[in-house]
């Protein structure tokens, strides 16, 4: 910045040496143009902004021009001593710390939001108190202090999980069921009962009927414990809607293996997410896609559509492995693929060469 006001200087320097050749009259002509031009621009420019250096060699010329002669410049005399005043204060200012506590670290910040989102149990002293422990002291109203500043809550009332938190920590003692219902080329109304296990994402289609009677799904449900065999132990929470379908004898069945049977909220699916995802998925690769003809045609295409999504279909939750098959090892040559068609082609599933 230094380098270029002493160019600046010196570029005036010379252009005020080149005058020095010129006439007084030719001299006070262009300095009656100047100042023409001046008031031609005043009129339309309101606030001229004009840069560091312009500023500095502005000053510097009106230390030399006559009083009177100052306030045809297009900025006040005000305005100098306060560019001046600036100039000033970036010399001599050194750095200082406003009032009351240094700011805290914004690892610092971090690692607190971090604590509460993953521990929500956890008030701000014990955060505090967690922190200190991995070599950080941070005070108790400090953290408390990040905590509200970031809209959560600085005492252990957060304890409570979410919905979400409890369906992930318990996946692997949860069983969801639903029904959903299929209309066949006879605008018939077929209902299909399913369970699926929220761990492996493992699906079971229990029955299709067209009256669901309450011994009927009782009868699933006893036929559900029989495919589990000893694994039903392994399950202790099922996850179920109100519906009428499904009764007291129902529920009995589950409690006598231990499995203890939640209620979602009226018109809350998302309580029952992993289910009603599963029944969106064989509706649009399957069911929308295919006229049913009767019960035992619906039968025959859901069993189908079972051993396809539980051997074959990849799943997210599981790093794109099917429940029921793991991923192969990772092959380092070309690979060559073939395809096999289900259901008369519109399930196609892959697989490798031998």
């Amino acid at each position: 910045m230094a380098l270029r006001l002493l160019y600046l200087i010196a570029l005036r320097v010379f252009g005020w040496i080149a005058l020095l050749a010129r006439s007084q009259a030719s001299k006070d002509v262009e300095i009656l143009a100047l100042r023409h031009q001046l008031a031609v621009l005043r009129r339309q420019v309101a606030a001229p902004r004009p840069s560091w250096a312009d500023r500095a060699i502005l000053s510097a010329l009106a230390r030399l021009l006559p009083r009177h002669r100052r306030h045809h410049l297009f900025v006040t005399p005000r305005t100098l001593l306060r560019w001046h005043a600036d100039l000033v204060k970036r010399r001599w200012t050194y750095p200082k710390r406003g009032p009351g506590r240094p700011p805290t670290r914004p690892t610092i910040q971090t690692l607190v939001l971090r604590l509460a989102t993953e521990n929500p149990a956890r008030g701000y002293r014990r955060i505090a108190g967690e922190i200190a422990g991995l070599g950080r002291k941070v005070s108790p109203a400090t953290v408390w202090a990040i905590l509200k500043k970031a809209g959560l809550d600085p005492a252990p009332r957060r304890g409570d999980p979410t919905w979400a938190q409890f369906l992930k920590a318990q996946a692997s003692g949860i069983l969801a069921c639903d029904f959903f219902s299929v209309e066949t080329i006879a605008l018939a109304r077929l209902y299909c009962f399913a369970v699926v296990e929220h761990a492996t994402r493992r699906v079971h289609v229990l029955g299709v009927t067209a009256n669901p009677t309450a011994d009927w799904v009782a009868q699933q449900a006893c036929n559900l414990m029989l495919d589990l065999g000893d694994r039903a132990g392994h399950f202790r929470f099922l996850i179920r809607d109100r519906d009428s379908k499904f009764t007291g004898l129902f529920d009995e069945v589950f409690k006598a293996e231990g499995i203890r049977v939640i209620l979602t909220a009226p018109q809350a699916p998302r309580m029952n997410a992993i289910m009603e995802r599963w029944v969106g998925s064989v509706r649009r690769e399957l069911l929308d896609r295919i006229l049913i003809i009767n019960e035992r045609h619906l039968r025959k295409v859901l069993t189908a559509y079972e051993a396809h999504f539980n051997t074959h279909r990849p799943h997210r939750a599981l790093n794109q492995a099917s429940p029921l098959q793991a991923l192969p090892d990772p092959a380092d040559a070309d690979i060559k693929v073939i395809r096999r068609d289900r259901l008369g082609g519109l399930l196609h599933e892959y697989a490798q060469v031998a």
